[in-house]
């Protein structure tokens, strides 16, 4: 694995899960403590369950400072210059597209991660687990803090977000040796980025099935007009 991109990666994706956590907490009206511990949780909690499965014990972000202080010093940043700026309109929808820029970069981030540690660990299956330690990775921090926060994890419901990760991650799997695996780690993040960014600007989601309406307008066609 290689070293260096696994370490940007893991920084971008810690910042950028460390922002959305702490606006999620202020948008909750948590006290700095409860702020702290949601970008906290959000920003290491997918790394944890990751190096878990992958049998890295204690985990990465265990034995080392680096994420926990990356996590702490944003959160604390992001609520210094909340408290600091007035809240009017336009700067709600600022700190909406923020949040919207940061979950995604820290999708994209961590996805790639995870893929790595996946190919680090030589599984016989060399598409299986790579994929999904790469979604279990972009995804666990946000579900986590969706849960904490009392929030319907995004993953269930939003347009294209594990979804991005998961076709990212898989792109980047069936190139094969045909790319070095820094050059299919920024394949995976770019493909998660435009995924998560169209979905953002043009509306793409899954199929949501709404069995209700079809139950309506069935009900409706066979009720007998006076």
């Amino acid at each position: 694995m290689d070293g260096l991109t696994w370490q940007i990666f893991d920084c971008m994706g810690t910042v950028a899960f460390a922002v959305s956590g702490a606006v999620v907490g202020i948008e909750k009206r948590m006290d700095i403590f409860g702020i702290l511990v949601l970008a906290l949780l959000t920003a290491v909690g997918g790394g944890i369950v990751r190096d878990v499965l992958a049998g890295i014990t204690p985990p990465t972000a265990l034995c080392h400072v680096t994420d926990f202080m990356l996590s702490l010093v944003t959160a604390v940043l992001v609520s210094a210059l909340y408290a600091l700026l007035p809240l009017s309109r336009r700067r709600r929808h600022f700190l909406l597209q923020v949040y919207n820029v940061c979950d995604t970069v820290g999708l994209a981030s961590f996805t790639v991660t995870g893929m790595l540690t996946g190919w680090a660990a030589q599984a016989a299956n060399p598409y299986l687990f790579p994929v999904l330690l790469g979604v279990i990775t972009a995804v666990g921090g946000g579900v986590l803090r969706d849960l904490l926060a009392q929030r319907m994890p995004a993953v269930l419901y939003k347009d294209i977000y594990a979804t991005a990760s998961l076709v990212g991650a898989l792109a980047a799997c069936l190139l094969g040796p045909t790319a070095s695996a820094g050059g299919r780690a920024w394949i995976c993040f770019v493909i998660v980025i435009f995924l998560r960014w169209g979905a953002l600007q043009f509306g793409w989601h899954l199929y949501h099935p709404r069995p209700e309406r079809f139950f309506w307008r069935a009900a409706r066609r066979q009720a007998p007009r006076r």
